[in-house]
């Protein structure tokens, strides 16, 4: 065939578009080339006019690194890391967690409050439900509570702190009265309120502080008067301490000791000096000293701290026992229902020492599992503190991560022997209508604050269903029918 017509075939033509194709594409500062000279062709386009095809081949998974040697393979581990820090660092993150955590504790707590309190009401001719039916009734209550909270705005929250305040300071002062006021276990912290329902308004006096002191310290911060010494401590410290004697007058040493840890977060995370924040804790330790060096019964639940024997007079009896239930549950536990602790030998099974019968009838895991649940609320609560950029925010959600913290700590270092029984309940946890609402409100108070998020708020605003419906419509391509 002659040369003119082989020039005028098919490749012929192919290589002239290409041609034309790479001289509309490439700029002439770039390559150099006048208006009318020809441009040589990349390896893309040359392998397109030669192959007719439209992409280059991919690379095969066998191939080399640019060095020149082969391609190392990720490892599993480090993928398996990548993936995490990316899921913490989701901006939903400490959303899911307290609400997961906080979730799980309550129910899980539901649980149990059932499995160690049959037999106790049994004792009292109760039926076996009893005391479940109430922890549910509370539980349902404070649900509902943790939803107003979780959707309650900051500004609502901090007008919510002076009423709850000042409610809360009447029923304390009330509950000292003669005839008002009911003693418990030998402290006189409960209303009666008809029935078989009683209130101790104490735990009120957690989440009243912690509101009220944060609006306080973000109001202050905002007049840039947190950096004098007399701004920082009045009226913070004299409320807080009028609270705290109210609490000792009806003797309850345990639910001081977690308003004072409220105290020290909040003075924390204000940004107390060193100096300052030390002579406070200096003159609380004395004052805990001196009202545990007066009192033989305090006293006597210091020595049982490590105690392996009940001692003299079973004073350490509860103590044993609780050790005793976490030993005989093993790994797996012996089963929901199968303590053996909870038939009269160990008391407040279904209170302050749950988390011994949770170890004795789920074992190791079980308690794991628990400790898990807290260290995650624990960690999202820090998470959405430091985070944010509004005061009030941050100053309540440390003091709330502060208060669930340390108590759970308190509770559970009782239970292994490891700090006196105190008298403090689980959060979320133990039985008792009291320390289940507030607790509960304060979770949904942490909810709020994790969705005020910018990042948390633009997210939820992608999972509504208007709005994920729009963009997937819009990520949608159409394709083509089939029909000709």
């Amino acid at each position: 065939m002659p040369a003119e017509e082989s020039s005028a075939g098919p490749r012929g033509d192919r290589s002239r578009a290409a041609a034309a194709i790479s001289r509309a594409l490439t700029p002439p500062l770039l390559t150099g080339a006048g208006a009318g000279a020809p441009v040589p062709l990349g390896p893309a386009l040359r392998v397109r006019s030669a192959t007719g095809s439209r992409r280059p081949a991919a690379p095969r998974s066998g191939s080399r690194s640019p060095g020149g040697g082969p391609r190392a393979p990720r490892g599993g581990a480090r993928r398996i890391q990548e993936r995490m820090r990316r899921a913490w660092d989701r901006p939903l993150t400490a959303y899911y967690l307290i609400l997961g955590a906080g979730l799980l504790i309550t129910v899980l707590g539901l649980v149990m409050v059932y499995s160690a309190s049959m037999i106790k009401a049994l004792e009292l001719d109760k039926p076996g439900t009893y005391f479940f039916r109430k922890q549910f009734l509370a539980a349902v209550i404070g649900a509902g509570l943790m939803a107003l909270a979780a959707r309650m705005p900051a500004k609502l929250h901090r007008a919510f702190a002076y009423p709850l305040l000042m409610g809360t300071v009447f029923l304390m002062v009330l509950v000292q009265v003669p005839g008002i006021g009911m003693s418990v276990n030998g402290n006189q912290n409960w209303l009666y309120l008809g029935g078989p329902f009683q209130l101790q308004p104490s735990e009120f006096g957690k989440l009243a502080l912690v509101l009220w002191g944060a609006d306080l310290l973000a109001r202050k911060q905002d007049k840039r008067l947190l950096t004098q010494w007399k701004h920082l401590l009045v009226p913070l410290v004299p409320v807080a301490f009028m609270l705290l004697g109210l609490i000792m007058l009806g003797g309850d040493m345990g639910t001081a000791i977690i308003l004072t840890a409220i105290l020290f977060g909040l003075l924390w995370l204000a940004g107390a000096p060193t100096r300052l924040f030390g002579g406070v804790l200096g003159f609380a330790a004395l004052i805990a000293f001196l009202l545990i060096k007066t009192s033989p019964n305090r006293m006597s639940r210091l020595a049982c701290i490590g105690a392996s024997e009940p001692g003299p007079g079973d004073s350490c009896w509860q103590a044993v026992h609780g050790i005793y239930a976490l030993a005989s549950g093993g790994w797996f536990g012996s089963g929901l229902g199968a303590s053996v602790e909870k038939w009269g030998q160990l008391p407040e099974p279904h209170t302050d020492f749950i988390f011994a019968i949770t170890g004795e009838e789920l074992g190791l895991a079980g308690t794991l599992s628990v400790l898990a649940l807290f260290a995650a609320l624990g960690y999202a609560g820090i998470r959405v503190a430091g985070r944010t950029e509004d005061p009030f925010v941050r100053y309540a959600a440390g003091g709330v991560t502060t208060w669930i913290t340390v108590q759970a700590v308190i509770n559970i270092g009782a239970v292994l022997g490891l700090l006196p029984i105190a008298g403090v309940p689980l959060p979320l946890f133990s039985y008792g209508g009291s320390a289940l609402l507030p607790t509960m409100f304060a979770v949904g108070l942490l909810i709020a604050f994790a969705r005020e998020d910018p990042a948390a708020k633009a997210a939820l605003a992608v999972r509504k269903p208007g709005v994920r419906w729009k963009t997937m419509r819009r990520r949608v391509k159409k394709r083509p029918s089939g029909e000709r």
